[in-house]
């Protein structure tokens, strides 16, 4: 039977003299003597098998069979998956809200964990009195009545007009001032809730929170004392969020508005947008120092929440595409070889007849979620590159 020679381009420097099966029934040998190039290439951790053996001439790679795959031309993303947590989110640091009463007498209802509540609406009651949410950054820390300017009066401004008992042309949701239309609002919102129609707004009848809310955790039982400044439920909002534990070295591939795919428990797909990174890394090894199981937190939010349903604290799969290429030049990872010198390369069909030749590449983009990588070289698309048979 015929055999092919294995053949070699001119400027690679080396030379093989090891005949090649027939391309139909071609097989890879066991290295002689090889190395195993470990790279980390885009965050993706890469181990090749070396292309030369220890008398410094071509081995070919492991493996029982190879087949050939061609080179191909479009485009190519590059992607970091990692497991997440579907839930809801809380505040900037990731922790729940924590609502503070402010009122003084007893308890007379209490939300249940899981339901929600809107901004203008009743968080809970003392002395059958309503507490009111009131959506805002600053936390509840005075009274309020005409006159009076600040955040707070903003946030009330906001909810006021939000929430109907006001419209623009009579309150400006953004002034800070406590003016005549903000007490007449606030006595219409008053009114429906059935708290004390007074046009002003005492410490402890309300509760400023950013909303709407999500009871996650509640402390205060029916029939108790209110104890002014007392936390006695957590919250979270409303909104569908995935955290993401992101490997620390990943950090710098990852940005906000980078686009995710997300497969949910039921192998369902459904996508959301990097909101927030985390800037402190925490790890689960032994001590602080244990650098290879550092973590940064990522939140990603859902593009359409329904897509969640009712599930919380659920184990999902998060694919976040950080980079991409509208042309790139593509071939498997499994085609890498690792060259003595560093760096690396394909093995091409040079013709008819079973030959071969060793084209060095240099790496661009990986997209390890489909085993692709970008690559440039003396490569053209339509070259058939040698890869391990699956």
């Amino acid at each position: 039977m015929a055999t092919a020679e294995l053949g070699t381009p001119a400027n690679t420097g080396v030379s093989s003299e090891a005949p090649a099966r027939p391309r139909w029934r071609r097989k890879r040998r066991g290295l002689l003597g090889g190395v195993v190039a470990v790279a980390v290439v885009g965050g993706v951790l890469l181990a090749v098998t070396g292309l030369f053996g220890d008398d410094g001439k071509p081995a070919a790679r492991a493996g029982d069979a190879t087949s050939m795959v061609a080179v191909r031309e479009g485009p190519l993303s590059s992607q970091v998956s990692q497991s997440g947590t579907l839930s809801y989110s809380a505040g900037a640091d990731g922790n729940p809200y924590s609502v503070v009463n402010r009122a003084s007498g007893t308890y007379t209802w209490v939300p249940a964990a899981g339901a929600q509540v809107d901004c203008g609406e009743t968080l809970y009651k003392v002395g059958e009195k309503p507490v009111i949410l009131i959506c805002g950054s600053t936390p509840a820390y005075r009274d309020l009545a005409e006159g009076d300017d600040g955040k707070d009066v903003r946030a009330l401004n906001r909810t006021l007009v939000s929430e109907g008992y006001a419209d623009k042309s009579d309150l400006d949701p953004d002034s800070r001032y406590f003016g005549a239309g903000t007490a007449v609002a606030l006595e219409k919102l008053q009114d429906e809730r059935g708290a004390d129609v007074t046009g002003r707004l005492d410490l402890g009848q309300a509760v400023f929170l950013p909303g709407p809310l999500r009871i996650s955790k509640v402390t205060a039982k029916n029939g108790t004392s209110a104890a002014p400044g007392h936390p006695i439920m957590e919250a979270s909002s409303n909104r569908r969020q995935v955290t993401v534990k992101l490997d620390a070295s990943q950090q710098s591939e990852v940005k906000k508005g980078d686009q995710a795919q997300i497969t949910l428990p039921d192998n369902r797909i459904t996508s959301g947008v990097v909101r927030r990174i985390g800037t402190v890394a925490t790890s689960s090894g032994k001590n602080d120092s244990d650098s290879a199981s550092a973590t940064i937190p990522v939140y990603v939010t859902l593009e359409h929440p329904k897509d969640a349903g009712t599930l919380e604290q659920a184990p999902v799969q998060v694919q976040i595409t950080t980079d991409g290429v509208k042309d790139a030049l593509i071939v498997p990872v499994t085609a890498l070889i690792g060259q003595a010198g560093g760096g690396y390369a394909v093995e091409v069909a040079a013709g008819d007849g079973g030959r071969t030749r060793i084209v060095s590449v240099t790496l661009g983009l990986f997209d390890d979620a489909n085993g692709q990588v970008q690559v440039s070289g003396a490569l053209s698309v339509g070259d058939r590159v040698v890869v391990p048979s699956t």
